[in-house]
């Protein structure tokens, strides 16, 4: 897909004529806490960084750990955005839920801002790391869902491109006893088996091909790896630093809602620009 450069209208954000060219993308996980700096078009600028999340993780521990992260990254390439990627509920660059960090301390939580201080840049953009992963994937034809593998499950679904509102269905139940994460979470495959696993997961895409009919599904996180059966035709996988390589595409214009990025087009005496 051609991925081209435009404007923003978020609080803080640098507009095009400053350029797109150093996006830091950081792709939070619960297991580990990844970072790059990629070029407008995804393209990896840098080598890849990790170190494991830590646990239990407060708000102010992550920034504090993101920040010694991405640190070597910075001073190779100043960055002009950044892309952030959260397993968790993410609305308006606020964290409302946070399973995989813990329970206390991440109720509506402004975790852009915060990180966006800590590095002395205003112009960040985060979503659900699924839906990150996802802006890297699709094709942008049609309905396209993306499941990520992970350390949980997460999901985001997107039409023609555009990304449609989030729906959590990691916490959805799927059994009379299990969500989906604790369905086909990594926790449920070091307990199941990877046989046995991978059992549960073709049950569940044949569950999401009935609930969202979808023209395209990928299926990425570090677990797609260990898929051993063959996939429908219309279901593929996708690189884990599809990730990172995402967080390019969080800048481009339509990735998000117009109505979530031009907030002034949605009000009865605004005008869109």
């Amino acid at each position: 897909m051609t991925r081209t450069k435009g404007t923003t209208g978020a609080t803080g954000a640098t507009p095009a004529s400053a350029g797109i060219e150093n996006i830091l993308s950081i792709d939070v996980g619960g297991t580990g806490l990844k970072a790059a700096i990629v070029d407008a078009d995804g393209g990896m600028r840098t080598g890849r960084v990790r170190v494991a999340t830590p646990h239990p993780c407060t708000p102010t521990l992550l920034v504090e750990t993101l920040h010694a992260l991405v640190e070597p990254l910075i001073k190779q390439y100043q960055p002009t955005h950044v892309s952030v990627g959260f397993p968790g509920f993410v609305r308006a660059n606020h964290v409302l839920t946070a399973p995989h960090l813990g329970v206390d301390g991440w109720s509506d939580v402004p975790l852009a801002k915060m990180l966006g201080e800590r590095l002395g840049n205003p112009s960040v953009r985060m979503i659900n790391d699924a839906e990150m992963q996802g802006l890297a994937a699709i094709e942008g034809r049609g309905l396209e869902f993306v499941l990520t593998l992970g350390t949980g499950t997460g999901t985001a679904m997107f039409r023609d491109g555009e990304l449609m509102p989030h729906l959590e269905l990691a916490h959805h139940p799927v059994s009379r006893k299990h969500a989906y994460d604790e369905y086909i979470g990594d926790a449920a495959r070091h307990k199941a088996g990877d046989k046995r696993w991978n059992r549960r997961v073709e049950k569940i895409i044949g569950i999401l091909e009935s609930l969202v009919h979808y023209d395209k599904l990928w299926i990425g996180g570090g677990n797609a790896a260990r898929l051993t059966f063959d996939l429908p035709p219309n279901v593929t996988t996708v690189s884990n630093d599809s990730g990172l390589e995402g967080g390019a595409r969080l800048w481009h214009p339509r990735s998000v809602r117009e109505t979530r990025q031009f907030p002034e087009a949605t009000q009865r005496t605004g005008i869109f620009r």
